[in-house]
Formats: structure tokens, C-alpha cells, sequence
């Protein structure tokens, strides 16, 4: 099987788009998704600097008109799996059949504009925790009043909050980390951009969306998105979630895939995948980043597509938090345990009293997906209880 990655903010360089024009089509399709973006892509892709493309509200319809430009040119009915990461998600789910392209450029820029904005309401960033155990690096973000905004996998985990907070955590590194701050404009996927999320879903509560036609993976708990509304509602929550980039690379672990191509601007993703996918098996990469890129691409689809590469898609199933509040998990199963339909797995402690987390199907407990007394929300997965069919 064949994935196609879409990558996220973050991986944008100057100048990255101006191969792709010398395209027939090209310059006509990104001055129609300037008018919807509301911004101009031509210009941001080929002509601006480093700190103008790092402007959230530009950089992100750049980044998901990139991937849908360059998809253009590969024969995407052999693809079996795409996925993108955070805002990458929205040109995955276009090149997934969900959404329309324009509607996935349309949506890019109101998520940018909004998050910039929800960015200017008060001082917050993110910082890269590379390395240590990840329990303990979870605990720290947890004493620092931080939230762990990206779970990336290869030793990574990106903590997200007030500056403050990040600043003690840079002090005060758990053990055998290195933090790095990152050029960002505030907290990414957490609360603090529920004013963004609340915009993005008035805008995407009008947009046509359809079942996938390919495996689209989701940030939320790296599981095969389904019904078309269901996963636009997905990617609205996604604002506020955690990226957990980790699962979605074990589902393309779990489902075999041995080709992955990473759209432009690449090289993010690529490494992820090649730092936690190693050994046996490990899938073949191609990194597209110029239309020099493409034969390579074309090849490697050619020998890891095809709908004949594409096993049965992975039933996990997921419990969501019953409402808002923290996590009690002290007397729920272990990972690994098996769990019955109807068995209680923690609770939700809420001003009202406890609310019951419980198990609706049977199954092993795959992995939990949020910590004892994280913060939660109504609708936020929880527990991930696994196999595949």
C-alpha cells in the first residue's frame, strides 16, 4: 500500500512554490484560490520572505494549496492512504474525495486567519521536547500547566501554553530532553484557540462533504475517518486537539504500507516516518518538492499502489469523554487489558459530580489517549480500543 502525506506548518521555505509554475494551469488555479484564501498564494509561494510565510493566516492556505497543486500531477487513483498533518489535513481530506479542493482552500484560510487572531488575545507559544521518557516528559507539561499540542513520535512531543510556562519548562527540562523553542505565533492545538475553532465551524457547517474514496487517517486518534460530516467535524475539533501524528504512523504500520510520498514542501513528514518506521519493512519514501520530483513519485506508485495493495482498513474503536472536566483513570484498566461492551474505564469529574467513561464494544485497550486528570473535553477521545478486520 501507498500513503500520501500532506505536511503541516512549520515546513514552508521561500520560494518553495516557484518551480510548480513553470506547470501549464498553475498560476490560472492559484490566482482562483488567492480570491477564496483571501490571500495572494502566488506571491507567498514564490516572491515572499521567511517571516511573511511564517504568518499563520498566510501560511496555512499556502501549505494545503501546495499539496493540492502537486497532487495534480500523480495518478492518485493508485494511492491507497493519504494523511496530512494539522492543517495538512485539510488537503488530505480533498485528495481523500471529502471535501472539494476550493472548499479545502476556502476553509485553510479562515482556520489561518482565526488562529492568528486567536493567537493575539493573549502572550502563548509551543517548544519542541525532543527526547526522555514520554511519561515523564507528559508529567512536566502536566506541573507546568502546559498541554502536550503535538505527540510526533521519533522522540518528540510538542508542549504548547502561556510563554511563562514555557520558560520554566526551558529552565527546568525533564531529564535526557532538549527543548527548542519554536517560531510560532502562540499555542497550536489548545485551548486557547477555541475562538478559532468556534469561526471555522460556523464556516464548515456549509460545506458539502462526502465518504472518503481512499483511507484518510485522523490527527485525532490516527483511526480512518468515515462518514463525510462526521469527519469535517473532526477537522473543525482538530484545532483545539493534540496532533497525534505517533497513531497515525502506527496505522500506516499497522495496515503494511511500504511507499509513502510526501507532498511539498516535503521533508517533515519523511523524517518522522524514517525515524519510527526503520528496520524490516520500513516503507520506501519519496520526498516531492519540485516537478524534477514527479517521475520518482510516479514510479513509486507504480510499485506500491493500486487498489490490489490495499488491505482491509483498521476497526479500531474509540471511547470519546462523556462531557467536561478531568480525567479520572486511577482504577481503569491497563493498556493491553482486555475490555468488555459496557465495562466502565474511568470517569469525568465535573461541578455536577463523576460522569462514567465506558467501553462500547469488546476488545483490547489499545492505548489511552489522554493522562489521569488531563482536562478534557465533550467529544475528546479518550481510549483507543484496537484490532483490525
Amino acid at each position: 500500500m501507498l500513503a500520501v502525506l500532506s505536511p503541516g506548518q512549520g515546513s514552508q521555505k521561500p520560494g518553495f512554490l516557484a518551480p510548480w509554475l513553470d506547470l501549464p494551469g498553475t498560476e490560472a488555479r492559484l490566482r482562483w484560490w488567492s480570491a477564496l484564501a483571501g490571500v495572494d498564494l502566488i506571491h507567498l509561494g514564490t516572491r515572499a520572505d521567511a517571516d511573511e510565510i511564517k504568518d499563520t493566516a498566510r501560511t496555512q492556505p499556502l501549505l494545503v494549496a501546495a499539496a493540492l497543486l502537486a497532487a495534480e500531477h500523480l495518478p492518485m487513483h493508485d494511492v491507497g492512504l493519504v494523511a496530512g498533518h494539522s492543517v495538512g489535513e485539510l488537503g488530505a481530506a480533498a485528495l481523500a474525495g471529502v471535501l472539494p479542493a476550493e472548499a479545502a482552500v476556502t476553509l485553510a484560510g479562515v482556520r489561518g486567519r482565526e488562529m492568528a487572531a486567536a493567537c493575539a488575545l493573549e502572550p502563548t507559544g509551543m517548544a519542541a521536547v525532543l527526547g526522555g521518557d514520554p511519561d515523564e516528559v507528559l508529567a512536566a507539561l502536566q506541573s507546568h500547566g502546559l498541554h502536550p499540542a503535538n505527540r510526533n513520535g521519533a522522540g518528540q512531543i510538542v508542549a504548547a501554553g502561556a510563554v511563562d510556562a514555557l520558560d520554566k519548562l526551558a529552565a527546568e527540562p525533564p531529564a535526557r530532553t532538549r527543548v527548542i523553542r519554536l517560531q510560532v505565533a502562540g499555542a497550536f492545538h489548545t485551548p486557547y484557540m477555541a475562538p478559532a475553532e468556534t469561526a471555522l465551524a460556523a464556516v464548515a457547517a456549509g460545506v458539502p462533504a462526502s465518504a472518503p474514496a481512499r483511507i484518510l487517517l485522523s490527527n485525532l486518534d490516527g483511526t480512518p475517518a468515515g462518514h463525510g460530516p462526521e469527519t469535517v467535524r473532526r477537522l473543525v475539533r482538530q484545532v483545539t486537539a493534540p496532533v497525534r501524528w505517533d497513531l497515525c504512523m502506527r496505522t500506516l504500520a499497522d495496515l503494511g504500507v511500504t511507499g509513502v510520498i510526501e507532498l511539498p514542501p516535503a521533508g517533515t513528514l519523511a523524517g518522522l516516518v524514517k525515524r519510527e518506521l526503520k528496520g524490516e519493512g520500513a516503507p520506501e519514501i519519496v520526498t516531492l518538492n519540485t516537478p524534477a520530483d514527479l517521475p520518482a513519485a510516479r514510479r513509486l506508485i507504480a510499485r506500491h499502489g493500486g487498489p490490489a495493495a490495499r488491505p482491509a482498513t483498521p476497526s479500531f474503536r474509540v471511547v470519546v469523554s462523556p462531557a467536561a472536566g478531568h480525567l479520572d483513570r486511577s482504577a481503569g484498566p491497563a493498556e493491553g487489558a482486555e475490555v468488555r461492551a459496557g465495562q466502565v474505564l474511568g470517569h469525568v469529574a465535573t461541578g455536577r459530580g463523576p460522569v462514567e467513561v465506558t467501553a462500547h464494544d469488546n476488545g483490547p485497550l489499545v492505548e489511552w489517549l489522554a493522562h489521569h486528570d488531563d482536562p478534557v473535553a465533550p467529544g475528546q477521545p479518550l481510549v483507543r480500543i484496537g484490532g483490525t478486520h
